[in-house]
């Protein structure tokens, strides 16, 4: 066979697959077609040329005489009856194929008691077929048992033209090849079911995974909205109400504050783009998506305590260590837990409140302590400041962290993040 030979196949397996995806369609909505369509091929092929042509010892049969008169001659009413026990179980192959190849073998061993043969015999084979492959394995030692007597007395009867073992072993193989056709078509169905029905699974697992990593996503811009908003619109507030006390007293002061409240404004503006614009589908292209920028680090804590100062707070802010060089990530961390503890002391403490703010890094591990003196003076629904606590330590779990908060026995409010430094996976 050419190549060009083989890539013609191509579009006749592709229609031979499409007509066999079909055939089976049809199958599952109407079994009975196909069933009786078997009994109807089997009668017209084997039962109908003994009713025509007479039986095997009939006519001018060139075979030997002594095989012609091997056999009993049979009315065609009792030829009928025998055919029809033969053939018709085959209506029930498949929905009770232990019963259907009983019948069968019942009629079949019946037949050949008689000393009668007739093409319909081959309904004993498939009935064996069918068993292999729709019946409870544990059914067929015992049909193989059935067929094996029933072929020994068949090759008793023919014994005079054919030699005994000659027969059984024509027959048997004939009965091993069904036998074992109907288990390797059962097989390879199990094979193709197991694929599916692994196909399925592994499209409910990315469907699952899809949506996990949705809800992630979700969770990660929830929380940085959270920091952006909280945090600059406490200064907002904060800086609104000194300026409006100072416009009065100090104009000057109060036209800072709205300078202040502008910058601020601004800067938070740009922060929700920056958030916002990952979740926008670029339909203009590269010249129609956002604007982005660096996402804020360590370097940028100094910009937040100024802020927190403007606001009438007093900020000590020191490091130790090389802080400067963490991954972006770390910094990033770092820069929203200090930012929500910062917000968190402009909602509830007064405004001679003092800040020490402290990132130490040593032994892979680094420490971020902000601590105010307070006293505190809580506004707005209690707990409020929860889901600012849960963002902390759902940031500092991602790098092997714990977050601990609340008030110190001097007066004010402490929070403490230690994340660890180790690089994940360990050491190779």
């Amino acid at each position: 066979m050419t190549t060009d030979d083989i890539s013609g196949m191509g579009p006749l397996v592709a229609r031979l697959s499409r007509g066999g995806q079909r055939l089976r369609h049809a199958d599952r909505t109407h079994p009975w077609v196909l069933d009786t369509a078997v009994v109807v091929l089997v009668f017209l092929m084997f039962c109908l040329p003994d009713l025509f042509h007479g039986r095997v010892d009939d006519g001018d049969g060139d075979g030997p005489r002594r095989f012609r008169l091997a056999f009993t001659q049979l009315p065609v009413a009792g030829m009928l009856a025998l055919q029809a026990g033969l053939v018709l179980p085959l209506l029930w192959r498949r929905r009770k194929p232990l019963v259907a190849f009983t019948a069968v073998t019942a009629v079949f061993v019946l037949q050949w008691s008689l000393g009668a043969a007739l093409r319909a015999d081959v309904a004993l084979f498939i009935a064996l077929y069918s068993l292999a492959l729709h019946g409870w394995l544990r059914q067929l030692p015992w049909a193989c048992a059935a067929t094996v007597g029933a072929m020994a007395l068949v090759a008793v009867r023919v014994s005079s033209a054919v030699s005994v073992w000659d027969a059984l072993f024509f027959l048997l193989s004939t009965a091993t090849a069904a036998l074992a056709l109907g288990l390797m078509v059962r097989i390879r169905r199990a094979q193709l079911a197991g694929l599916r029905e692994r196909a399925a699974r592994l499209e409910i697992e990315r469907d699952q995974r899809s949506r996990l990593a949705t809800a992630t996503e979700r969770t990660r811009v929830a929380r940085e909205m959270h920091d952006i908003v909280g945090h600059n619109l406490s200064v907002i507030i904060t800086l609104a109400d000194a300026g409006a006390y100072a416009t009065d007293i100090a104009p000057e002061r109060g036209k800072e504050a709205l300078q202040l409240i502008g910058d601020t404004g601004r800067q938070a503006l740009g922060e929700l783009r920056r958030v916002l614009g990952v979740l926008r589908e670029a339909a203009d292209g590269p010249k129609g998506g956002p604007e982005l920028s660096p996402q804020p680090g360590i370097a940028d804590i100094e910009a937040l305590c100024a802020k927190v100062r403007a606001a009438g707070r007093e900020v000590v802010y020191r490091t130790s260590g090389d802080v400067d060089a963490l991954d972006s990530g770390m910094q990033l961390t770092v820069y929203r837990i200090v930012q929500e503890a910062l917000t968190n002391t402009l909602k509830h403490a007064d405004t001679d409140t003092l800040v020490r703010l402290a990132i130490v890094e040593k032994d892979a591990r680094l420490t971020v302590r902000v601590h105010d003196t307070g006293p505190a003076t809580p506004s707005g629904p209690p707990n409020e400041e929860g889901h600012g606590l849960v963002g902390m330590r759902e940031r500092a779990a991602l790098y092997g962290g714990t977050v601990s908060a609340g008030p110190t026995d001097g007066g004010g409010w402490s929070v403490e993040a230690v994340l660890d430094l180790t690089p994940q996976g360990g050491d190779r």
